[in-house]
């Protein structure tokens, strides 16, 4: 019997038709070779582990890849698609069952049995022209596809993450800020008080420092909540709370994240998630249109067994009882109403919005570093001019208060220098998390490395 069931089994194995899948060629990146403006460097740079400074932020993005509900649902989207590729991985082969019976029957006074045992191969397509192949070519690309969309949310956690952290570190110093200036002018406000109840001051000088005190205190509570929402995220973000014993936080001036090089244009396409996502998906279209020209030729569908079959169980596997079944069936197709080339045509469009939407993914991930880049440059020349105009409002303040000391110029020229340097001294710290932000953008855009 084994002699018999073997070649059953082994041939349809051994029959390996043609693949009608295209020839698969990347399209080319619609876009130029450099950035824009000379911008970056040739070399690839990027490095998605070190990019991140300081320590606490790597523990919370480590916290948050490990616990956040949106990665979870990913994570577990690619499971599923994986098993869904294994369904139509096991399509390659045969299916290979063993069944028993036992029959029992009277007729005309005659009572007989009838028993058997059998093993064989049920209604496996032969894959003459690759149509089973192609399937299974598409799933494979849709699987990888997914994982790629699953580091897709990961990276855009991590930067989210981030950004939320930079804004925390932002707030701590906008508070910090304030409630020097606001200690600052309430030290002032108490001696105005004094030098007006001894007459040496006017009424308008102490309504303006008060004016000065209450929009300090505005600020302050303003930059508390905002801290409290953006800590709200951050949790959110992260999944839980955030442990307390994490190393304590750096400033926006501290190395938070680190500058990168971005490569060159064409390093995007192996490196960012979304661009691999599109390509899978291209590729699995480009099979799909394999699968659909293999439809108008022949299937061809083996059923074949082998077993024993007997009146009596004693004989069931005794020499003579032997029995096979060998029964291939052809299905050509002659008139399908178009449906074949219909189904061929739509295979083709879908290829093409797929190379469509390949190429508009590349052309967002250009826009994308070009204007990140465009930012550092810009943030750069922003943060040193306001460096210097925050030095030279220290000095006019510094100025002005001497002469208002010295009885020569009056509080309201203090009063505006130091509202003007407490502005100055806001917008540099909002220019440092703007730089870093963007850096964590251009990160982002890159590719990352989650």
């Amino acid at each position: 019997m084994h002699k018999t069931l073997a070649p059953l089994v082994i041939a349809p194995l051994l029959l390996s038709g043609c693949s009608l899948i295209p020839d698969y060629q990347r399209p080319g990146a619609p876009v130029a070779d450099r950035w824009p403006n000379g911008g970056g460097s040739s070399k690839d740079g990027i490095d998605s582990r070190g990019f991140f400074g300081d320590p606490r932020l790597r523990r919370i993005i480590a916290l948050s890849l490990e616990n956040n509900r949106d990665v979870r649902i990913a994570a577990l989207n690619v499971e599923q698609i994986r098993a869904q590729y294994r369904i139509s991985r096991s399509e390659l082969f045969p299916t290979v069952g063993v069944g028993g019976e036992a029959t029992s029957g009277r007729s005309a006074g005659t009572t007989t049995h009838l028993y058997g045992a059998t093993v064989g191969v049920t209604s496996y397509e032969l894959d003459l022209f690759g149509r089973v192949r192609s399937l299974n070519k598409s799933a494979l690309e849709n699987y990888l596809a997914s994982d790629e969309a699953r580091r897709g949310v990961q990276l855009a956690l991590a930067s989210e993450v981030a950004t939320q952290y930079l804004t925390e570190r932002a707030l701590l110093e906008q508070i910090a800020l304030s409630e020097r200036t606001l200690g600052a002018v309430s030290k002032t406000y108490d001696l105005i008080n004094q030098r007006f109840t001894a007459g040496d001051a006017s009424d308008l000088d102490v309504q303006s420092v008060n004016t000065q005190v209450q929009t300090a205190k505005v600020n302050l509570a303003t930059y508390r909540q905002q801290l409290a929402q953006t800590q709200n995220a951050l949790m959110l973000l992260s999944g839980n709370s955030i442990p307390s014993n994490l190393p304590g936080g750096r400033g926006l001036d501290s190395g938070i994240v680190h500058d990168l090089s971005p490569g060159l244009p064409s390093s995007l396409v192996t490196r960012r998630p979304d661009i691999r996502e599109a390509e899978h998906n291209l590729i699995g279209a480009n099979a799909d249109i394999g699968a659909a020209r293999a439809a108008f030729f022949p299937s061809v569908t083996l059923t074949a067994n082998g077993g024993t079959a007997s009146n009596s169980f004693s004989r069931l596997f005794k020499s003579g009882s032997g029995t096979w079944l060998f029964s291939p069936q052809i299905n050509l197709p002659i008139f399908t109403g178009g449906r074949n080339q219909a189904n061929l045509d739509a295979a083709v469009v879908r290829k093409n919005i797929q190379v469509a939407t390949y190429e508009k993914t590349i052309q967002t991930a250009f826009r994308e570093v070009a204007d990140g880049l465009a930012a550092r440059s810009g943030l750069a020349n922003r943060i040193s001019a306001t460096e210097a105009l925050v030095a030279a409002q220290e000095k006019r303040f510094s100025l002005a208060d001497a002469r208002y000391q010295r009885g020569v110029d009056s509080y309201f020229e203090v009063l505006s220098a130091q509202q003007d340097l407490y502005a100055a001294q806001q917008s540099l710290i909002q220019l440092r998390l703007s730089r870093e932000a963007n850096l964590v953008s251009l990160y982002k855009a890159l590719g990352g490395g989650w």
